[in-house]
């Protein structure tokens, strides 16, 4: 498993060891035990957004049709034109048609289609998810009022005076005034790296004692941050005689297990998650959204990076959700799994630099296979 769930050797040695090891998720994947199944049928679409005559870089003047409401899949080997045609024409052009800022947009005809049935754009990448070491998890998903909002409701909260407020580290008042809220205290070396130590007022807790007092169900905020995603879904939505709060604070945190997070823990610093990690974050705060922000065109490029094959499965899973809300999916991607879950695949190429440029394909994958041209398909 992940994190602190994980941490030991379950299996080395080669192949046939690693496929026969019936601990290791790794060989179950690889021994078909487990796998990544396509859907059974593709999704129609009747909307889409077509880039008209692209000839940035070594684009060769194609018009290439995005449909929306699906899972559409840019494939090619690197060099074909994909980012090129995806992130440096697509992105920026549908953001100046939606009045925000841009890079500057690379050369084509003109963008067509179903322009109006796209509410906004988003690039979701693997950047950290916030430039303070006190930001984390369910504070990016806006569920932490939640949190604060059912340890002020504790009496002893009530008693103390206490609002949501004390219970955040991010604004004086119930966080340590020594280290605010950060549990640890920096010291700056001229010459060596800074060294990190553990704030000797609150004991690396980042609360002050009478904030930590105030206890829900025996645990105190500084504990609730410690759990992992599952242990807090399963603590919250098991309370005795659970409330409309308790069931709130649960199902505000459920997108970051349906992402495949359920091992990270609630308070963990931004800083420590991975670029896969941070993108899967940034997910799950589209998907505790639901429907509320129209209909969104979701760009990434190539978010299996670093993935582990059960990551990919649970990737695609929010995919799948995301659309099924109503919103669209682009994906620059070299995966096969990827490739093959599909609703639509755009193949560029077919090779790399002034041999690519082409739309060698474009249709459902299953149709891909039958290309000759293409690289992509000799792998599908």
């Amino acid at each position: 498993m992940a994190s602190h769930l994980g941490g030991e050797v379950v299996a080395e040695g080669d192949y046939e060891t690693i496929i026969s090891n019936p601990v290791s998720l790794t060989g179950k994947y690889l021994n078909h035990t487990l796998s990544i199944e396509p859907p059974n049928k593709v999704r129609k679409w009747n909307r889409s957004i077509i880039v008209e005559g692209a000839r940035h870089h070594n684009l060769k003047n194609i018009t290439v049709e995005f449909p929306l409401n699906v899972l559409c899949v840019v494939s090619g080997v690197s060099g074909s034109g994909k980012t090129t045609l995806v992130k440096q024409i697509l992105y920026p052009a549908l953001q100046k048609l939606k009045g925000e800022y841009a890079e500057k947009v690379g050369f084509h005809k003109q963008l067509s289609g179903d322009l109006e049935s796209i509410s906004q754009i988003e690039m979701i990448d693997q950047n950290p998810i916030g430039k303070s070491s006190r930001s984390n998890p369910i504070t990016y998903i806006k569920a932490y009022d939640q949190v604060r909002d059912l340890f002020a409701q504790q009496p002893l909260a009530k008693m103390r005076g206490f609002q949501p407020k004390h219970f955040s580290f991010n604004v004086d008042g119930g966080r340590c005034d020594t280290c605010k809220g950060e549990g640890e205290q920096v010291v700056e070396m001229q010459f060596l790296a800074d060294v990190h130590l553990v704030c000797e007022s609150c004991g690396g807790k980042r609360f002050k004692e009478e904030v930590l007092e105030v206890k829900y169900r025996d645990k105190n905020i500084f504990d609730v941050l410690e759990m992992s995603v599952d242990e807090a879904i399963d603590f919250f939505s098991t309370s005795p005689g659970a409330g409309r709060e308790e069931v709130s604070v649960a199902k505000a945190i459920q997108p970051l297990s349906d992402v495949g997070l359920g091992y990270v823990k609630l308070g963990q610093s931004s800083d420590t998650l991975s670029g896969g990690e941070a993108q899967r974050v940034k997910l799950a705060s589209f998907l505790g959204k639901g429907k509320s922000n129209g209909n969104i065109l979701f760009i990434f490029d190539e978010p299996t990076t670093g993935l582990h094959f059960h990551d990919i499965k649970k990737l695609l899973e929010s995919f799948h959700a995301l659309i099924e809300q109503g919103h669209s999916i682009i994906v620059i991607e070299h995966n096969t799994d990827v490739i093959r879950c599909a609703d639509w695949v755009i193949d560029l190429g077919p090779e790399a630099g002034d041999g690519g440029g082409e739309l060698v394909f474009a249709g459902i994958p299953a149709d891909l296979k039958k290309q000759k041209q293409s690289f992509t398909a000799k792998y599908i």
